[in-house]
């Protein structure tokens, strides 16, 4: 039986190389902490681009809601040149409606932008016309067809201009 002791107190002693199993381990505890730190900073990103792609299709369904009000504008705009004086009464209801729906734009970030007078840009106008005109500069200008429009300082929709040439 002392034998058998002698045994069972064998296997209760601490290993010879304490030192390797410690630095083993700290190694270990090192290499979860580095998982564990890259496993948080992709959730991180992950997040972000959810909220990201999130509010550009937000944005996305604003614009497809937007740009057929613009439409409305444009047909109320050529309204309101067309109604001659003996309608005097629907050109002010006219005119009405269309300072509501401007506002209305105006709250949510959209407004309109001059082009007559201005020289051609490509990047905020689609020429759709050249004029002949020798009383201003080629590449000015001349006449809107359809009014261009900014959405929070970005490009909603070009003007349709005729150019001189």
């Amino acid at each position: 039986m002392a034998a058998r002791m002698r045994e069972d107190a064998r296997h209760l002693l601490p290993p010879a190389d304490l030192t390797g199993e410690l630095e083993g381990l700290r190694d270990s505890l090192r290499n979860e902490r580095e998982r564990h730190l890259r496993a948080v900073a992709d959730f991180t990103n992950y997040r972000r681009r959810i909220e990201r792609d999130g509010n550009k299709l937000a944005e996305e369904g604003k614009r497809a809601l937007l740009l057929p009000l613009l439409e409305i504008i444009d047909d109320m705009e050529n309204a309101i040149r067309s109604a001659n004086n003996e309608k005097q009464h629907l050109a002010q209801g006219l005119q009405i409606i269309h300072r509501k729906l401007l506002a209305l734009l105006k709250v949510h970030g959209v407004l309109p932008f001059d082009s007559v007078g201005m020289v051609f840009n490509p990047d905020e106008h689609d020429a759709v016309a050249m004029v002949e005109r020798e009383d201003i500069e080629p590449g000015t200008i001349v006449d809107e067809l359809r009014r261009g429009y900014r959405w929070n300082n970005e490009l909603l929709r070009p003007a349709q201009v005729r150019v001189a040439g």
